[in-house]
């Protein structure tokens, strides 16, 4: 008993206006509890006048409990203003659908959000100055809406996005990854660890030419002071 009170029961996730975000934590939640097959199929009755086995009375009262435990899950995920629009609530597939109905985009519209976010992706490049972890977030952010819209890009497509994508300065670093690793097996959180590793190398060098630059100035600037006083004292011995 102590042990199952260790669990943490996970989380229903909650309707909060953004469908394709929803119905994939969703469709995962109702997975996990082995409901999705009746959110997705539904519960088919018998036809009238068919005689069913024991067997098949006891499967099918199984599926309408896990039918029921689905809908209860959908009913605390769903808000009641929500709900009350919906005009069938007899099965947990008769509310996904109408929920899929309601809030997921047309085809259309779909498809074209896809198309803008490949674009945004195909130009995207590294800003001058920005950090290795903001770009892989603005990356990452594209790719998953891509992905939730459909998209099938591979981890190895976004691996080679990011290598040609990076500012100059990486460029040899870009070189030395391509040719330590095998791009098609690099995952993406293996090229941020080995990215960020350079970028300290890079930042703690650039410092330190910026400080070497600046002792330069410095004593330039200090030898110039030197040579204007020593000529003024000379003219001032001659008078």
């Amino acid at each position: 008993m102590a042990l199952e009170n260790s669990f943490v029961q996970a989380a229903i996730p909650r309707f909060d206006g953004h469908y394709d975000h929803w119905s994939m934590l969703m469709e995962n939640f109702l997975r996990s509890k082995e409901y999705w097959t009746v959110v997705v199929s539904g519960v088919a009755e018998p036809a009238a006048g068919v005689t069913v086995t024991d067997a098949q009375k006891t499967e099918l009262e199984g599926l309408k409990l896990k039918d029921l435990k689905a809908k209860n899950y959908l009913f605390q995920a769903i808000d009641r203003t929500i709900l009350e629009t919906i005009l069938c609530k007899d099965t947990a597939k008769h509310i996904w659908d109408s929920m899929k109905k309601k809030y997921q985009g047309t085809t259309r519209t779909k498809r074209q959000q896809l198309q803008a976010l490949r674009s945004e992706f195909e130009l995207l490049r590294m800003k001058s100055g920005e950090t290795i972890t903001d770009y892989f977030s603005r990356m990452m952010a594209i790719v998953n809406k891509m992905r939730i819209h459909g998209d099938k890009t591979t981890n190895v497509t976004v691996v080679e996005k990011i290598l040609r994508s990076l500012t100059p300065k990486f460029n040899f670093v870009v070189c030395s990854i391509e040719e330590a690793n095998d791009v098609d097996e690099l995952s993406i959180d293996e090229l941020q660890s080995s990215l960020l590793v350079h970028e300290q190398k890079i930042n703690q060098q650039e410092k330190e030419e910026q400080a070497l630059k600046t002792l330069s100035e410095n004593h330039f600037i200090s030898s110039r002071a030197d040579r204007g006083l020593g000529r003024g004292r000379g003219r001032y011995r001659g008078v």
